[in-house]
C-alpha cells in the first residue's frame, strides 16, 4: 500500500508532496482509497462534504466504530502525516481478519477531505463541514490562490458542491473514532516509545495581516519617502517570534502574498498569515494582542494601514476522558501490563474538530526527529508497524466481540 501510495502527488523536485484538495494529485489518492476498500469487499462512498468512507457492517446500524485520516497535504509535505493513518486503517483491518476477530459493531475507515488547508487556506473543511462548524455560505466563499472557488474546484473533480452541509444523521451512527497520526514532535523519541495517546490539542488558530502601503520605484524612490508596507511585515515577523518566546507559545508567518510582486517595485500590499498556537486560550490570546499590537505600532510609525482578520480558530480540545482512558486499558493489556504515554500536541486534526459532535480518540507513532510538514519527515517501519498493531487491538476491543 505504502509503495503504490508513494509517487501519487509527489514533486520530483523538492520530492514533496503537493496534494492539494480537488486536484489531480488528490483525485488520484481517492482512487487509491477507492481501490483499497473495493478490494477488501469493503463498501465505499463519499459523502456530501466530499469525505470517503469504506464500511464493514451496516453503515445504519449506528454505533459505529471508524478509524483513518487525510491523504492531502500541505505544500512540500512529507508522506506521513495523514497518509499514515489511512494506510494504518486498512492494515489494521487486514491483521484483525488474520486473526479472525468478529466484528459486532460497524467499522469505518476513512478519507476526510481538504484537511490540511493548503489550497483554500482553511484547515479541515470536510470534517467542519460534517460537524457543522462551517456552514455552506462560508464554504461558497473560499477561493484558492488563483481566485476559483472551491464549488468550482469541486464540480471540476466530479463532486457536486450543491449538497454541501452538516451531516448530523451520519454522526448519529459513529459510537468513536480513533485516529491514528505520525507525531508532530519528539516526547515518544525522548520517551523511547513507540507509540502514544493523544491527550489534548491545543488552541490555535490563523490570522491574515494586510499591511497596505504605496507602490513606487525601487531605483527612484529615496528610503525617506518611501511607505514600504514590506518592513512593517517584517518588523511583525520579529514581533510574533518574540511574543511567543514570552508566553511559552508558538507563532509562525509562514504564507505571504505581494502586490505587485515585481523586484523593482516599492509594495502597495503585503499580506501575511500567522499561525499561533499555545497550551491555552489565555496564553494564545496574549500572544496574538501582542503581535497585533507591535504591528500596529510599526505600522502608524511608517505610515501603513493594518487590517487583520481571524480567519479560523479552534478552542482546545480535550479528547474524551472515558474512551481515551479505554485506549490505554486496551493498550496496556496486548503489552504486558506496559503503561503508554498519554501527550499533548499543537497540530490540528479531523478529531479535533469531530470531538465536540462524537467521542474521539488519537493514536501517535514515533516521529524520530520530529519534522513535520516537510519532506525530511520520517517513521521507522518498526514504529509503523508497531502503530498498526496497536490500531487494530484498539478496534479489536471497541468493535469486536
Amino acid at each position: 500500500m505504502w509503495r503504490d501510495l508513494a509517487p501519487l502527488g509527489r514533486d520530483a523536485g523538492s520530492h514533496g508532496y503537493r496534494r492539494y484538495a480537488w486536484t489531480a494529485a488528490d483525485t488520484d489518492c481517492r482512487a487509491w482509497f477507492r481501490a483499497q476498500a473495493e478490494a477488501r469487499g469493503l463498501v465505499h462512498e463519499v459523502d456530501r462534504n466530499g469525505n470517503q468512507w469504506a464500511w464493514l457492517g451496516d453503515p445504519l446500524a449506528g454505533d459505529a466504530v471508524v478509524t483513518g485520516s487525510h491523504l492531502d497535504s500541505v505544500p512540500d509535505g512529507g508522506a506521513f502525516d495523514g497518509p499514515l493513518g489511512v494506510v494504518s486503517s486498512f492494515a489494521a483491518l487486514d491483521e484483525l481478519r488474520r486473526r479472525g476477530a468478529r466484528f459486532t459493531r460497524p467499522l469505518a475507515l476513512t478519507n476526510f477531505g481538504d484537511e490540511e488547508g493548503a489550497r483554500f487556506g482553511l484547515a479541515c473543511v470536510g470534517s467542519r463541514l460534517t460537524a457543522g462548524q462551517l456552514t455552506p455560505e462560508q464554504a461558497h466563499e473560499l477561493r484558492d490562490g488563483a481566485g476559483v472557488p472551491l464549488p468550482k474546484a469541486m464540480e471540476a473533480a466530479g463532486q457536486d458542491p450543491s449538497a454541501l452541509g452538516p451531516d448530523r444523521e451520519r454522526l448519529a451512527r459513529i459510537g468513536a473514532f480513533v485516529e491514528l497520526h505520525i507525531e508532530q514532535g519528539r516526547a515518544l523519541d525522548l520517551s523511547g516509545d513507540p507509540v502514544g495517546i493523544a491527550s489534548a490539542i491545543w488552541p490555535h488558530g490563523r490570522w491574515r495581516f494586510d499591511f497596505r502601503g504605496e507602490a513606487n520605484h525601487a531605483g527612484t524612490t529615496r528610503l525617506a519617502d518611501r511607505r514600504d508596507p514590506m518592513l512593517t511585515y517584517a518588523e511583525t515577523v520579529l514581533a510574533a517570534r518574540r511574543e511567543a518566546e514570552l508566553a511559552g507559545a508558538l507563532a509562525t508567518f509562514g504564507k505571504i502574498s505581494v502586490e505587485p510582486n515585481g523586484v523593482n517595485a516599492i509594495p502597495s500590499l503585503v499580506r501575511g498569515w500567522l499561525d499561533s498556537r499555545a497550551s491555552d486560550p489565555a496564553a494564545l490570546d496574549t500572544v496574538v494582542a501582542g503581535i497585533e499590537a507591535a504591528a500596529r505600532e510599526h505600522a502608524d510609525r511608517a505610515g501603513i494601514e493594518l487590517s487583520v482578520v481571524r480567519e479560523s480558530f479552534t478552542p482546545v480540545v480535550e479528547f474524551e476522558h472515558a474512551l481515551r482512558d479505554e485506549l490505554g486499558s486496551i493498550l496496556r493489556r496486548s503489552s504486558g501490563g506496559r503503561p503508554v504515554p498519554v501527550l499533548g500536541t499543537g497540530a490540528g486534526h479531523d478529531a479535533g474538530i469531530l470531538s465536540g459532535s462524537i467521542p474521539t480518540a488519537m493514536l501517535f507513532v514515533r516521529n524520530p526527529t520530529g519534522v513535520s510538514h516537510s519532506p525530511a519527515e520520517s517513521a521507522a517501519e518498526d514504529d509503523c508497524v508497531a502503530g498498526v498493531l496497536a490500531l487494530a487491538d484498539v478496534l479489536e476491543g471497541l468493535a469486536c466481540s
